[in-house]
């Protein structure tokens, strides 16, 4: 196919110039050589692309027919080696992420503003979702780097722990309860909690470690928006579980406040995961470089 190649490249030139001795010129090459290209490619096709006249040479009309196919291939090549070039040296390219809402404000946000700084050319897209669903966009080949808050290992994925969570109850501090007591699990149990939804990997979770006790979770209140877990909690309609990683301003100023527990329960890690044994484009690469630095 590269020989082919050539015999088109060297044919679109004596079309251009008209002229094999001053194509050869052009290409470096003797004129023997670039006549002997022409009739390499006019024995393979059976066809004759040229005819002498007395200023060189003309097309056919099957010359004619094959060089507008030639032309557009041709330039088709060189706009693709131009736009790979391009994304290598990170002019321009595109990156998806997979991220649920509350890690891409509470994490990611700060990392996209540095990229984007650095590389203004490459867009950026951003696709919400639970951990579970992110995991499913990068196996699918849909996002090139998912962030996840996961403890499992997956054999599909290569996996750098960006940071660990912990899992908190809050209430109002002006919540009818006694926040100086230390709750059990059990206690929690009986409260009137807000969850996010079952689908969530958070509630899964909260789930696991409770069963594990002998416990179900039966919220009063269930929500899919992670910001109205710590809103609704902070006006006093529950006792909220979060995540404390993701609500530190809400901690720090005071609209909720943690209760104490008699258990620790088990921390996660939210993790850069990205497929083991495929090539990660220029663009990732750089983004998950500025992740671990």
């Amino acid at each position: 196919m590269q020989a082919k190649l050539e015999h088109y490249k060297i044919f679109k030139a004596v079309a251009d110039s008209g002229n094999i001795s001053a194509c050869a010129k052009e290409l470096y090459l003797s004129q023997s050589a670039v006549s002997q290209s022409v009739k390499i490619l006019e024995d393979s096709l059976g066809v004759r692309l040229f005819s002498r006249t007395s200023r060189g040479v003309m097309l056919t009309a099957d010359g004619n027919t094959l060089y507008e196919y030639v032309s557009s291939a041709l330039s088709l090549l060189e706009a693709g080696e131009t736009r790979l070039g391009e994304s290598k040296n990170l002019v321009r390219g595109e990156l998806k992420i997979g991220a649920s809402n509350t890690l891409t404000e509470s994490y990611l946000l700060n990392i996209l503003h540095e990229y984007h700084k650095l590389y203004p050319g490459v867009r950026v897209k951003i696709l919400n979702g639970t951990s579970k669903r992110v995991m499913n966009y990068l196996n699918s080949g849909i996002v090139d780097i998912a962030f996840a808050t996961t403890n499992e290992r997956d054999e599909h994925f290569e996996s750098y722990m960006c940071f660990k969570t912990h899992t908190a109850f809050v209430a109002a501090p002006d919540y009818d309860i006694d926040f100086d007591k230390t709750y059990t699990l059990k206690e929690i149990s009986k409260l009137p909690l807000i969850l996010l939804e079952k689908e969530a990997g958070s509630r899964r979770f909260l789930e696991d470690c409770f069963l594990k006790h002998g416990l179900r979770l039966e919220p009063e209140i269930e929500l899919a928006s992670y910001e109205l877990l710590i809103s609704l909690a902070g006006i006093g309609l529950g006792v909220a579980g979060i995540t404390e990683e993701f609500s530190q301003a809400a901690l720090k100023a005071g609209s909720v406040k943690k209760l104490k527990l008699s258990e620790t329960l088990p921390d996660r890690a939210v993790s850069m995961l990205s497929m083991k044994n495929t090539e990660a484009s220029v663009s990732a690469k750089k983004f998950m470089d500025l992740v671990i630095s």
